[in-house]
């Protein structure tokens, strides 16, 4: 690569401001003039923020273009630099800075720029990627490896591994969990040969039906001829297959450290109904494959929920046949496009969307390993990317700009047209043929303060429902270049009063249509919402997920402190991820009660959990491994396991032995 950025980030010290420091070096032999430096990655460049050696010029949420002086010519050989300040918030890890850059020429091409990781002032160690190892030690503090632990394990003798399971399934029942264990197997540890038969060592396990049991329960029964699975369905016997998988991986890697059992039973059912995994696809989109391999690690953390983020500011992922623009336009980043790259996307068109035919595979398949897909199209805000597709939901005489915390302009879907609803509702129509489990997530997070403050058609509708003096001091909001989408900040502002308008009219079509409506937890603004048809997954603070619980909403808890895997495993500048939630070892997260002080009562409103992975951060997939796992096993036990039978040491011993997405497992 002819043309290098190598980037700074230098803290603020006594006298001097935080300085985010740029410099392009030209190492091939011809001179460069009229160009623009284009960055993306996690950054954002604030709209207040200053620029010496150069100049700020167009910027859209993490996508800015840096201007040299005018004249200036980058000659072989040469270095230009250009110091950034008043970004509007300090990086705390490597992945913060660019991971993206090109050159955009005045004729209108481009050069690609190779982009270093951003090093901080003052000491540096390498970037760490790839999953943190979690050694098997010799001397576990139990004789078998299992994650998430059963709520019963007793087990009379232990002794070396068969060379393999010979299921022997009796119904359709049975058959469809052979079937599923068999391909969940080949997914993930191909080259083992865990399912064999008979006649190269397979040890017979029998597959029973007991109706009696739950839906999720499963008993296994060993002796040295045979294990028996009981369970009262396909999901169950599953569960119970996978727990012999974990059990027979333990002795037949490690049989130093683990035993298969000789005798004895281990009975299980799940303490919490909600086990699920949250997949940003806006942010960087994951190929059919990935999201395949993806659900296959699920189910060997019997993990039963998939909630799909099809849709953001940053990109559109779903066909609708209605708005085939929402793929064409919305699925795409590139220079010279709609989206302009983002997070660190190349200049280069990127992206894609899953066709209806590949959801269709996919939902089927999930369905096959006992997990229920729920899609979340983001509504009202984090709409930038369906607008840039269909602009006429715009209020045509809207004037000025309020931004989001991203920094998109004019982001939200606006509540007082008709038109969004029409829109929205063929949307809709459109993806619950999709998905069986008729479950939708609408999202309803972070809407800013200033929402709709120029759009005449809204304050129109404000006057109406709230009087003019709510409209009048939701006008005065125009123009903001900061704002705070806390709850605590917009619960009562004009712009939750549209939202809970945009919410009620949202929900009463999905109810109509038979489905559950979901929502982060800003969807409880203007508390309109039917408690009985919908759930909210509490993100920002557990007192604020305690508060609705006792309101009455059912919650899956998912706080960003301990559930959102894009968080930083330590504060250390060498570990990769987010920051504003601060940093999660796997231990904490292990460790994280997401119940603690709740009440009785509030604790019968919980489904359960979520982790929660946000693609910001995930620059390469060995960064997307060492944030999820293994907290993503870590969370899993959480729902699966009764509090009082968790062990970090047991845990910790057996988690280098579970599955990841890209490295070696």
């Amino acid at each position: 690569m002819t043309l290098v950025l190598e980037s700074t980030w230098i803290p603020a010290g006594d006298d001097t401001a935080m300085t985010y420091r740029l410099r392009v070096t030209n190492r091939s032999a011809e001179t460069l003039r009229d160009f623009r430096l284009c960055i993306s990655g996690p950054c954002q460049v604030d709209l207040a923020a200053t620029a010496e050696g150069g100049a700020i010029g167009r910027r859209l949420s993490t996508f800015t273009e840096l201007l040299p002086p005018d004249g200036y010519a980058l000659e072989p050989g040469a270095s230009w630099t250009i110091s950034l300040r008043d970004l509007g918030w300090s990086f705390q890890h490597w992945t913060d800075g660019a991971r993206g850059a090109y050159l955009a020429l005045a004729d209108g091409g481009i050069l690609s720029v190779a982009t270093a990781p951003t090093i901080r002032a003052g000491g540096n160690a390498s970037p760490k990627r790839g999953v943190e190892p979690y050694p098997v030690p010799a001397r576990p503090p139990v004789p078998i490896s299992v994650i998430p632990w059963p709520n019963a394990v007793s087990v009379s003798g232990v002794g070396a591994s068969p060379a393999g399971l010979c299921l022997m399934a009796d119904g359709a029942e049975a058959e469809a969990a052979a079937a599923a264990f068999t391909s969940l197997v080949h997914d993930l540890f191909a080259a083992e040969g865990i399912v064999r038969p008979i006649a190269e060592g397979g040890l017979p396990v029998r597959l029973h039906r007991n109706e009696s049991l739950a839906r999720e329960a499963y008993a296994l029964a060993f002796s040295r001829e045979e294990v028996t699975v009981t369970a009262s369905g396909r999901t169950g016997l599953l569960y119970g297959l996978v727990t012999l998988g974990q059990i027979w991986r333990g002795a037949h890697l490690f049989p130093e450290s683990y035993g298969f059992p000789t005798g004895g039973t281990v009975t299980d059912a799940p303490s919490m109904s909600w086990r699920g995994l949250h997949l940003d696809v806006a942010r960087r989109f994951y190929g059919s494959a990935e999201i395949r391999k993806l659900l296959a690690v699920l189910a060997w953390n019997k993990l039963n929920r998939f909630h799909w983020h099809l849709s953001d500011d940053e990109a559109w992922r779903v066909e609708i046949d209605a708005y085939p623009a929402l793929t064409e336009i919305g699925a795409w980043r590139g220079h010279g496009l709609a989206i302009p790259p983002l997070l660190g996307s190349p200049p280069e068109k990127s992206g894609g969307y899953y066709t209806k035919a590949a959801i269709g595979e996919i939902v089927a398949h999930a369905g096959r390993l006992g997990i229920e897909v729920v899609p979340e199209i983001d509504v009202p805000g984090h709409s930038h990317a369906l607008q840039q597709a269909i602009p006429e939901l715009r209020d045509p005489d809207e004037k000025g700009s309020y931004y989001s915390v991203q920094n998109f302009p004019n982001n939200c879907l606006n509540p007082a047209r008709e038109e969004t609803y029409q829109a929205l509702e063929t949307i809709f129509e459109e993806l619950i043929d999709l998905f069986p489990f008729r479950t939708i997530h609408v999202g309803a997070d972070e809407v800013p303060l200033g929402a709709w403050s120029g759009s005449p058609q809204a304050l129109a509708k404000l006057r109406e429902i709230g009087g003019a003096a709510m409209a009048e001091t939701h006008a005065r909001r125009l123009n903001v270049t900061s704002h705070s989408p806390l709850a605590e900040a917009i619960e009562g502002s004009g712009a939750a009063a549209l939202q809970a308008i945009f919410l009620a009219r949202v929900q009463t079509f999905l109810a109509s249509q038979g489905c559950i409506t979901g929502g982060w937890e800003e969807a409880a603004h203007g508390n309109v919402i039917d408690k009985d048809k919908s759930y909210l997954c509490g993100w920002r603070d557990m007192d604020v997920s305690a508060a609705l619980a006792g309101a009455g909403y059912a919650m899956v808890v998912c706080p960003g402190q301990a559930y959102y895997l894009d968080m930083a495993a330590s504060p250390d500048w060498d570990e990769p991820g987010a920051s504003w939630a601060g940093s999660s070892t796997a231990e904490a997260t292990y460790a994280f009660d997401p119940v603690a002080g709740w009440s009785a009562a509030q604790r019968e409103r919980l489904l359960g959990v979520q982790a929660c992975i946000w693609s910001e951060p995930m620059g390469d997939r060995a960064v997307f491994d060492r944030l999820v796992f293994p907290r993503l096993s870590a969370v899993a036990e959480t729902g699966w396991t009764r509090p009082e039978q968790k062990s970090w040491a047991r845990f910790k011993a057996a988690a280098g032995l579970m599955p990841v997405l890209y490295g070696a497992s």
